[in-house]
């Protein structure tokens, strides 16, 4: 994701994310756009999506000009800011992907968005990408009978969708120990499809290996406008037969897309490095990422230095869809965010915190993402990732390469393939609802807790969402 359609504002390394203040050297701004010119595609924003688009469509056909246009820089949104998880699931419910051809086109966006994972960490090796990428998979873990209850039920789900023990297991509490001791835990589910990396330093090396393949990135260049064939700048037009808009939560800063994508928010927290007597009790040696199964539920790894990144809660959404993510996280996420931490691991209470940032995510209305080339105007698209979109947005750059080519493959026939769907409806109905809907799911967290059972509330929350 990235920050095209806003106003070029400057932020420093730190504003961004801990995690793009330790990139070294720290990357030199590009130069901006100057003057109109012609190209052979036109990529909106420097985020993963458009970085992955323009690496892919240049190793298909090195002789094409692709231009990419970014507002901040490389990885300013987020792709520099994210909990680093290359996740081998994308948002969006089962039976929405099965909507088209059934469990069978279900299956084969589950193969897909898992093979991403390995595609990832076979470019890291290619390109010399030094960004921590190690595959350890991900656990789910639980801390009351009700999240077991919760997690089983999952699972269950899981098999009936074709899902075997080498794609989602169960892990008893002796065993969930074995791999991270949290505190209180009785078990966990558990998947190999997920791997770790720092993620600003894959968006920036990517931009490098976009560069070494031919691509020309221009960055302090907000796009305003996106009209069929034209890219519209404060310092010139881009004129291309195709237009890609990879501009994820921000896609609501360009002229008549407001309400095209709601940005969300949400926040992370970075320890200090944990020295070798923490890691000892805590265990984590594989690098699994790690998430709980409460409702707003936190996400958290071990990061390539050895601190714990923790993400989650946070001011879920901004009067008129702002997307403005500049400047230190909000003091009461933050100290959430650490209180939930110390929940999980005791040992952590003195702990000092390094880093504190938030970023915003894309989520469209359907709550899941979407590909697509409209050949009559050249107009491209890819996001909507619900926060699920290190992976998905490799697999994204692949499949738009292979519809911006003409090239019929297995990816341009997966059930992402089309539009974003409906709009999110005008204010003050999103803001009211979606802040409804967040002050829901943190009462059902409460009740749940209190009461060891499942919480209508909760229920209801999901229900209007729509999630």
């Amino acid at each position: 994701m990235s920050t095209a359609g806003t106003v070029g504002r400057s932020a420093s390394s730190r504003a961004i994310s801990l995690w793009y203040s330790q990139l070294d050297p720290t990357p030199v701004r590009r130069d901006r756009l100057s003057g109109s010119r012609s190209a052979d595609v036109c990529i909106v924003g420097a985020g993963y999506t458009g970085l992955w688009t323009a690496y892919e469509l240049l190793r298909r056909q090195p002789s094409l000009d692709v231009v990419v246009l970014e507002a901040e820089v490389a990885g300013f949104g987020a792709s520099g800011r994210n909990g680093g998880w290359v996740e081998g699931m994308v948002a969006g419910d089962r039976r929405h992907w099965a909507a088209r051809g059934g469990r069978e086109d279900a299956a084969r966006m589950a193969q897909a968005i898992q093979g991403a994972v390995d595609e990832i960490g076979r470019v890291v090796v290619a390109e010399a990408i030094d960004c921590g990428f190690k595959k350890g998979g991900s656990l789910k873990v639980a801390q009351s009978e009700l999240e077991v209850r919760r997690l089983q039920a999952e699972l269950e789900e899981d098999r009936l969708w074709g899902l075997g023990p080498d794609d989602v297991a169960w892990l008893d509490r002796d065993e969930t120990v074995a791999r991270i001791s949290i505190d209180d835990v009785l078990g966990a589910t558990y998947t190999p499809h997920c791997a770790r990396v720092q993620p600003a330093a894959l968006a920036v090396g990517l931009a490098g290996a976009a560069e070494r393949a031919g691509a020309v990135i221009h960055e302090s260049t907000p796009v305003t406008r996106i009209d069929p064939g034209i890219a519209h700048t404060p310092f010139g037009k881009v004129r291309a037969p195709f237009v890609v808009r990879a501009t994820e939560g921000y896609t609501v800063s360009l002229q008549g897309q407001r309400r095209a994508m709601l940005p969300l928010t949400s926040c992370v927290i970075a320890t200090e490095v944990l020295g070798p007597a923490i890691w000892e009790q805590i265990g984590w040696s594989s690098a699994e990422t790690m998430w709980d199964s409460r409702r707003r539920y936190v996400y958290l790894q071990r990061s390539p230095d050895d601190r714990i990144v923790i993400g989650g809660r946070g001011v879920p959404y901004r009067f008129a869809s702002r997307t403005d993510a500049e400047g230190p996280a909000p003091a009461d996420s933050a100290l959430a965010l650490r209180s939930r931490l110390v929940e999980l691991f005791p040992a952590l209470h003195d702990v000092r915190i390094d880093g504190a940032w938030y970023g915003v995510l894309g989520a469209p209305r359907q709550w899941a993402p979407a590909v697509g080339v409209d050949r009559a105007t050249g107009l491209a698209w890819a996001g909507g990732y619900v926060g699920q979109g290190v992976a998905a947005a490799n697999l994204a750059g692949r499949t738009l390469a292979d519809l911006v080519l003409e090239k019929r493959t297995e990816l341009t026939d997966l059930p992402w393939v089309g539009t974003m769907g409906r709009p999110w409806p005008p204010e003050p109905i999103r803001f009211t609802a979606v802040r409804g809907v967040n002050a829901m799911l943190r009462f059902a967290d409460r009740a749940e807790l209190a009461t060891g059972r499942t919480s209508a509330i909760g229920h209801l929350a999901h229900l209007i969402s729509g999630r």
